[in-house]
């Protein structure tokens, strides 16, 4: 059988990193063709290197030419731009595009993908928060398979793999983020630092602090209503502090499927990649060392990301993308020390209150919209972005 050709984009980062582990793994099965990153080039050298792959990409232009450098006596390509990495994850050579960037910059190469009828391993939320109607239709004219790596939506999808009847409803869980075990009168004195230590998972440094504020919960919502076909009424939000239990499916019997692990992003990696096989991993779980699952109501309050996130989807069009927009520029003022914790939810609701609205947007208008959010987030912070 003939190796997958990979284009994974955001190779530098958390997802890109297990990825690769997944193709040393399994290297009669996959092969390589692409590697992009946004400006660590000498990580994104080496990997071009050891997997011996035909291009390469480096997003921010101004690290080109030490790319190049370091890449002189390879015949790899190098090309610098966001543009050229859309051109190369619709690139020939290429079977299977993981699409492991973060925010808005997953959208066009996505789209790029879809429009040459690749199979998409989705990490990047944001291409279905932000234009998940378009997105979807998309794929399905041109017939290309999206399938999810974010955990939560690995679980659903692995939960619905056979079954034939209605489901009543999906239960997306929730670790709860750094903060919380932190009252609620602390959050406007959390500290980068304190918000970038998540109890269970290892991430990058914008979903982590995503997490701790439920944005990025209520981006898999969305997420979620886009993939499976549903709508906000038929998601809830559990929080499960161990995050064992990914997230769960109910059906109209009352029957509930989950799917259960530990929480390591290898296993939906490598899902997305091979199914509808399996990977064989070293990888064993043991109910004795973890006896107690448990699982309580979101506090809407503490947490109020999350309700914004269900409005957004209730009402469709550009909303999603507002807050997308927002949500990036205040997490990166956040993360550099420009703005307070509680400033960052503060910044998506002054743009949502602020930005235009279109209720049947086109790539044009979510463009426009991104953009748009943007600058009222920076206008709200008083910062340039």
């Amino acid at each position: 059988m003939d190796r997958q050709r990979v284009a994974l984009l955001g190779s530098t980062g958390s997802i890109g990193v297990q990825t690769l582990d997944i193709v040393r793994e399994n290297s009669s099965l996959f092969e390589v063709t692409t590697l992009t990153a946004h400006r660590n080039w000498q990580l994104l050298a080496s990997q071009a290197i050891e997997f011996g792959v035909d291009s390469v990409v480096i997003a921010d232009e101004r690290y080109y030419n030490e790319l190049s450098d370091a890449l002189a006596a390879y015949p790899i390509k190098v090309y610098a731009g966001d543009e050229a990495v859309a051109q190369v994850a619709a690139g020939d050579n290429v079977d299977v595009v993981v699409n492991a960037l973060v925010g808005y910059a997953g959208l066009l190469p996505t789209v790029a993908a879809i429009k040459k009828s690749k199979k998409i391993a989705l990490a990047n939320k944001e291409t279905l928060v932000v234009a998940g109607e378009v997105v979807m239709k998309l794929a399905e004219q041109y017939r290309a398979p999206i399938l999810p790596i974010d955990s939560e939506h690995s679980a659903i999808f692995q939960c619905l793999v056979g079954e034939r009847s209605p489901l009543r409803r999906l239960i997306i869980t929730c670790s709860g983020g750094s903060l919380r075990d932190l009252p609620i009168e602390a959050l406007k004195d959390v500290t980068p630092e304190q918000a970038l230590k998540h109890p269970q998972w290892s991430m990058g440094a914008k979903i982590t602090i995503d997490s701790s504020t439920l944005v990025n919960k209520g981006f898999e919502v969305i997420e979620a209503a886009w993939l499976f076909g549903l709508n906000a009424d038929k998601i809830s939000v559990i929080q499960h502090p161990q995050s064992i239990v990914h997230s769960m499916v109910e059906f109209e019997d009352g029957s509930i499927k989950a799917q259960l692990g530990t929480p390591d992003m290898h296993m939906p990696i490598s899902y997305a990649l091979m199914f509808p096989q399996r990977a064989v991993r070293n990888e064993h779980f043991s109910f004795a060392q973890n006896p107690t699952l448990t699982f309580a109501e979101v506090d809407r309050v503490k947490y109020p990301a999350l309700d914004i996130a269900y409005n957004c989807l209730r009402a469709g069009g550009t909303a999603a993308c507002t807050m997308n927009g927002a949500n990036e520029v205040a997490v990166a003022a956040f993360l550099g020390h420009k703005c307070g914790y509680l400033d960052i939810v503060r910044s998506i609701e002054y743009a949502l209150d602020k930005a235009q609205f279109v209720k049947s947007p086109t790539l044009e208008d979510y463009a426009a919209a991104d953009c748009e959010s943007r600058r009222l987030a920076c206008e709200y912070l008083k910062i340039n972005e």
